[in-house]
């Protein structure tokens, strides 16, 4: 079996005892006792969907395990299920691993590479009696496998000759019989209380074109024979998986132990991640994706990279939320706080600030000159002053947030209200002075005077105002702004058992009639900019130069930072 002295660390251990994390532990042990000569690791993504948020930390953790340890990491698809791949997934994998700035280099494998290889230690599992043709269903080899407290029982199959074993399974893979009509399975232990050593299935019959093998093969190895063994030929030191494989280990170390493989491979899990309001299920992605609950695997809504990209997520936030949530082996569930608060710590530092209105309001200022046009000055970034700054064009008309004035204001609103003074973003002190409305009583637009001394948003006589607002001039561009909440409603989609009924008929506000700052016109698609005072946005793909549209990243209130900062 697998090396007696391989060092194994307790399941959960203080930060100041583990170091980095226990797998890195491990990792360093192994080099430090000269186990291994070089660390090599490998992200083995099936190319049945797009990635998520998920298989961000299995990226950068072998990703950045290979670098800190000299070592390299390789990118293998497993693709042993023809049916559900396709290269429009290969294609997304590959852009996905490189956006969160890794490279595989020269080391890009296919579990498909090794096909020959891996028939071939079947039919040696097969002639050392250790494999067996199953002509039952899956619904009876499933009966037969038997439960957590009755072991399994053998299949009538079970004791067929080597020689009749080995001509059947030769006739599968020349395509003779139908697809589930027999499977080759391991001759292990039906008494195990390990499930998946009671003698698991290692090929079934597929009739389905393979993306790169076309028709080749019309049998396929299981995830179970084909993993561990593409470890072996690609001389894997540490496969790290998450932790529903744990009970595979057994059966990955059997693999091993009775295949003439070239290397011994190891396997180690940790916890997957798991977020609140958040799925992270492929296959319920998938079904997301087909019933056509979001507009695709991009949809910014969803959690896979594809659509955080397109959200305006940087690469580096999402690394420095991996780090944040660390490697361990116990679950838990991460707040979907903690995520955006990453995210706006790599934004407040480098996204530009702009201005933009998302329900306007109209102001007309009564004692502006008319056709009189004022340039002024907008700082780009406050938190980087060699960002400099921009102008902004403000007229006789402007507009602000609807949600920026009240008519009768509540208490401890700030904002503007008739007879209040409030400052401009970058301009002067207006006071309302009186409301338009329409037929139906809806205010449609404020009056307002405004004070030429305050220039730049400061009093000469030093009298202050409480509110300050942000605006745009006549020449802002009119926009489509998409506002984004979680796709679910409850932290924890699918806990009654519907995850379906638990989807938010909230998490997509679209926004007609935005106005924005003309600056924006030039921002790139996936750029995250800031709105003032409103969160950060960035250009959809969807956006014409006649036609904008701008999805939000995310908003500016951290509830994770007033968390931390309140003990809780």
């Amino acid at each position: 079996m697998v090396d007696a002295d391989r060092p194994t660390l307790p399941a959960e251990q203080p930060p100041e005892q583990a170091g980095r994390d226990f797998v890195r532990d491990i990792v360093q042990a192994d080099v430090d006792a000269g186990r291994v000569k070089g660390v090599v690791t490998r992200f083995p993504p099936e190319p049945n969907g797009y990635l998520h948020i998920g298989h961000a930390k299995s990226i950068c953790l072998n990703f950045g395990i290979a670098q800190e340890f000299g070592g390299r990491c390789h990118l293998r698809f497993d693709d042993t299920n023809p049916a559900k791949e396709e290269q429009e997934f290969i294609d997304s994998i590959q852009q996905d691993v490189r956006w969160l700035g890794f490279d595989w280099g020269e080391h890009r494998y296919f579990a498909s590479d090794y096909f020959e290889t891996l028939y071939s230690w079947a039919e040696h599992l097969v002639e050392r009696g250790l494999a067996y043709v199953d002509d039952s269903s899956a619904d009876e080899i499933r009966a037969l496998r038997g439960t957590l407290t009755e072991p399994g029982r053998p299949s009538p199959y079970r004791e067929r000759p080597v020689a009749e074993n080995l001509d059947l399974f030769r006739r599968m893979r020349a395509g003779e019989f139908a697809a589930g009509a027999r499977v080759l399975r391991a001759k292990i232990d039906l008494a195990s209380g390990n499930i998946n050593l009671r003698d698991p299935v290692l090929y079934r019959i597929v009739h389905a074109e393979h993306p790169r093998t076309g028709n080749a093969w019309c049998i396929y190895p299981t995830y179970d024979f084909a993993h561990g063994q593409s470890d072996a030929i690609e001389g894997i030191t540490h496969s790290i998986c998450t932790l529903e494989f744990e009970d595979h280990r057994p059966l990955y170390d059997w693999f091993i132990e009775h295949l003439p493989v070239p290397a011994r491979p190891h396997q180690y899990e940790f916890a997957r991640l798991n977020i609140s309001y958040t799925v992270l299920s492929k296959r319920i992605l998938t079904t997301l994706v087909r019933e056509r609950h979001v507009s695709g695997w991009d949809d910014p809504r969803m959690p896979t990279l594809a659509g955080q990209r397109r959200r305006g997520v940087p690469a580096a936030a999402l690394r420095e939320f991996v780090r944040k949530v660390g490697v361990a082996r116990a679950y838990s569930m991460v707040d979907l706080a903690l995520y955006e608060h990453a995210i706006r710590e790599q934004l407040n530092a480098g996204a530009a600030r702009r201005m933009a209105v998302l329900r306007p309001l109209k102001v007309v200022i009564d004692n502006w000159p008319e056709g009189q046009v004022e340039e002024l000055q907008a700082v780009n970034n406050p938190e980087n002053p060699e960002a400099g700054s921009r102008p902004v064009r403000m007229g006789r008309v402007l507009y602000i947030e609807r949600d920026d004035f009240a008519e009768v204001p509540p208490p401890r609103f700030h904002r503007l209200s008739p007879g209040r003074e409030v400052r401009l973003r970058y301009a002067y002190f207006i006071t309302c002075r009186t409301v338009e409305k329409n037929a139906a009583g809806e205010v449609v637009a404020l009056h307002c005077t405004y004070d030429p001394a305050t220039r730049g948003g400061n009093a000469p006589d030093g009298r202050k105002v409480r509110g300050t607002l942000h605006w745009v001039g006549e020449d802002a561009m009119p926009a489509e702004v998409r506002l984004y909440a979680p796709l679910f409603r409850r932290p924890d989609p699918g806990a009654d058992g519907d995850v379906m009924a638990d989807l938010s008929p909230e998490s997509l506000t679209a926004l007609q009639g935005c106005l924005l700052e003309p600056a924006l016109a030039s921002v790139p698609a996936g750029e995250a900019v800031q709105f003032e005072r409103l969160g950060y946005f960035c250009p959809d793909p969807d956006s014409r130069p006649d036609a904008p549209v701008f999805n939000r990243t995310v908003g500016l209130r951290d509830s994770w930072a007033k968390l931390q900062a309140g003990g809780a």
